[in-house]
């Protein structure tokens, strides 16, 4: 019997390679829901290939371009995450796939949980402003959560089913970006996404070009894992090949190494404790041989230093720094401000009062946290920034 698949942000690189993945193994699938932002062409074609019936394409003129185009093909489109309650029935799914960018894969991501035994959540944002209610319905719903992150899945696979109590300390490695050994006071836009390691998106490559992807990784973490932030540290890692290094108790240190490929947390998630072989090199001795592990430096990434203002509770303040972190990036990459304004306005931001007293509330439901999204931005506007 096929087992049904869910990926939400198909088109994108996690999304390419989950599909990749399953490509090789396809009779044993069956893909029920594939959505998109705007890539339309990339859309159609994986709907086409895999046969499969529903899509959801969350830019409005796109849906209806397509809806018009491509009505002959015996595709459902839809223009909304919402439609997954009504489309999808309860426990039906084997695997979902999260991978859309932003605050507004959340609610997808709890409607899912309850349609899937096994749930991969790739959106940062979603596991940062919103776990404890992400957690709350994976509990309710009993349902296996995959964390696919290289260094959350890495710890999780480290970790297996110990004690989270008899955890000393973890590691969590940082490449370090294009500018680990250059200085960062002229910076061009080219050189701040061009990532020595990974091929990732240009908001993702401005954020680790500023090791702000690794301040939202810690707060992952912490609450993936159900730890404090002083049992998580940074430590940078040039060459990508050590993801996670867990301390115990009992003076046991673990070590995940594996090449910077996605495809590698993904393929375990799917197919976990199997035969199946993945194609990868051997071991890399030269690399393993040089780490090159080092304390982060917080004079070079100040951002690393919100981390101090974080408290163990879940709170809005969470939502409160994606938020501004999105705002000023997008103006970088609008080329609106200079790479060391967007830094300093980060941090500012990051600090002022009214955020900080943010630490005291958590998140009650999805509403909570989209109203203050929408508020932080329209606050960052109305100073002129």
């Amino acid at each position: 019997m096929k087992k049904n698949i869910v990926i939400l942000g198909s088109t994108g690189s996690i999304g390419q390679n989950t599909l990749s993945i399953i490509q090789k193994y396809r009779n044993n699938y069956n893909i029920k829901l594939l959505s998109t932002n705007k890539n339309l062409n990339k859309i159609i074609q994986q709907a086409k290939r895999f046969k499969v019936k529903n899509v959801i394409i969350n830019d409005l003129n796109k849906f209806k371009f397509a809806k018009k185009k491509y009505k002959k093909l015996k595709i459902n489109f839809f223009n909304s995450f919402n439609i997954i309650d009504k489309i999808l029935k309860k426990k039906e799914i084997f695997y979902s796939m999260i991978s859309v960018v932003g605050i507004d894969g959340l609610q997808p991501s709890i409607q899912l949980i309850k349609k899937s035994k096994n749930i991969a959540i790739v959106n940062k944002e979603s596991i940062i402003c919103g776990w404890n209610l992400i957690k709350k319905e994976l509990n309710k719903s009993k349902t296996n959560f995959i964390p696919i992150d290289s260094e959350h899945f890495s710890i999780y696979s480290l970790i297996e089913k110990n004690n989270h109590d008899l955890i000393d300390k973890i590691f969590i490695t940082a490449s370090g970006g294009p500018f680990l050994n250059k200085s960062i006071k002229k910076i061009k836009r080219r050189d701040a996404l061009n990532h020595p390691n990974w091929k990732m998106g240009q908001k993702i490559s401005i954020d680790s070009s500023t090791m702000m992807n690794k301040v939202f990784e810690v707060i992952e973490a912490k609450k993936l894992f159900n730890l404090k932030y002083k049992k998580i540290s940074i430590l940078t890692h040039p060459q990508s090949y050590v993801h996670a290094i867990v301390k115990f108790n009992n003076a046991l240190i673990k070590i995940l190494m594996h090449e910077p490929d996605m495809k590698i947390p993904i393929y375990n998630s799917l197919y976990p404790n199997v035969k199946n072989k993945i194609k990868s090199q051997n071991l890399n001795l030269t690399i393993l041989n040089n780490l090159q592990l080092k304390k982060i430096d917080y004079k070079k990434f100040p951002l690393t230093r919100l981390l101090n203002n974080l408290r163990d509770k879940d709170s809005l303040y969470e939502t409160a720094i994606v938020t501004i972190n999105d705002f000023f990036v997008l103006k970088y990459l609008k080329n609106e401000i200079e790479y060391h304004e967007m830094i300093n306005s980060i941090y500012k931001y990051c600090n002022l009062r009214e955020f900080l007293n943010l630490r005291k509330i958590s998140p009650k439901n999805v509403k909570d946290i989209y109203r203050l999204r929408d508020y932080v931005s329209l606050k960052l506007i109305s100073l002129g920034v």
